[in-house]
């Protein structure tokens, strides 16, 4: 069944993505290759898994039961929408300013994203997920290939947070302590978007550009 490989891929792509970045593995991987050789496994491995797992899915779209459809109704769409423009605006801002417990670390500083979540990249990736669950024609290969994005971003933090506190590094447990795990879960949310106005005029003009193009690109 096509769900059933789908889950199948989001279990390679998520096992290879954090057992790479675990602190053995990754301890012996970078004494026998070194850390830009270090980078580039990790970086092929997660394509090799990554690529499979959307080409399949665009393969088989809308293969299985169906489940629901919630698109038609307007207050789902437009929060869709507005919803998007945070999920791309945090990306931006990750990539912008990287997370202190990403592979490729950044300042254990809070600021900007990091008032609205500790996790702004990978909390982007399970919004994504969640908000075309709410509108997507869903069919059991849906279910299964939107699904995986916001139970792998929570597995995802849960594992980063794990990874780094156990390092003892005491600039990243304040930083653990100052920050939010889900996103606008926090007093300083607000503060967050306030600071990060380069990455939101990015954020929106990639979701107008994705809503116009939406239907050529991914139909």
């Amino acid at each position: 069944m096509a769900a059933a490989a789908i889950v199948f891929f989001w279990l390679a792509f998520a096992a290879t993505h954090m057992g790479l970045s675990s602190a053995p593995v990754r301890t012996r991987l970078i004494g026998a290759v070194g850390e830009r050789g270090f980078l580039g496994v990790y970086s092929l491995f997660a394509f090799a898994t990554f690529v499979p797992l959307v080409w399949f899915y665009f393969a088989h779209k809308h293969e299985g039961a169906f489940l629901w459809y919630f698109g038609s109704a307007p207050v789902l769409r437009w929060a869709m929408y507005a919803g998007m423009v945070i999920v791309l605006s945090l990306v931006v801002a990750a990539l912008l300013r990287p997370s202190p417990a990403a592979i490729a670390p950044g300042k254990a500083e809070v600021a900007g994203a990091y008032y609205i979540t500790r996790h702004p990249m990978f909390m982007a990736v399970g919004l994504y997920g969640v908000l075309h669950l709410l509108v997507a024609r869903v069919n059991a290969t849906e279910l299964a290939f939107f699904a995986g994005f916001p139970l792998f971003a929570w597995a995802g933090c849960r594992h980063q947070d794990q990874r780094k506190l156990a390092t003892g590094d005491a600039k990243f447990r304040r930083f653990h302590d100052e920050t939010v795990f889900f996103p606008f879960t926090g007093r300083n949310s607000l503060r967050g978007l306030r600071e990060i106005p380069i990455p939101l005029a990015i954020g929106t003009g990639l979701a107008i550009g994705l809503r116009v193009f939406h239907p050529r690109l991914f139909g």
